[in-house]
């Protein structure tokens, strides 16, 4: 039987040696809506999220 793309993602996201059940979590809302533009938005509750860190640039990538 053939996985469906939410069990395919799963898979993936769950595979890692140190990977935990919520690294499969939902991270993104789609929204859609007949003739309008399809709607994504980045879940509040989402335990990896684009942009910057805490970390400034120089630390980041400084030599430890």
């Amino acid at each position: 039987m053939d996985k469906n793309a939410a069990e395919k993602r799963h898979d993936q996201l769950t595979t890692a040696p140190n990977a935990v059940e919520s690294d499969a979590d939902p991270r993104i809302d789609v929204t859609e809506q007949p003739g309008k533009p399809t709607r994504i938005d980045i879940r509040d509750d989402a335990a990896v999220r684009p942009g910057g860190s805490d970390e400034t640039d120089d630390a980041a990538g400084a030599d430890h």
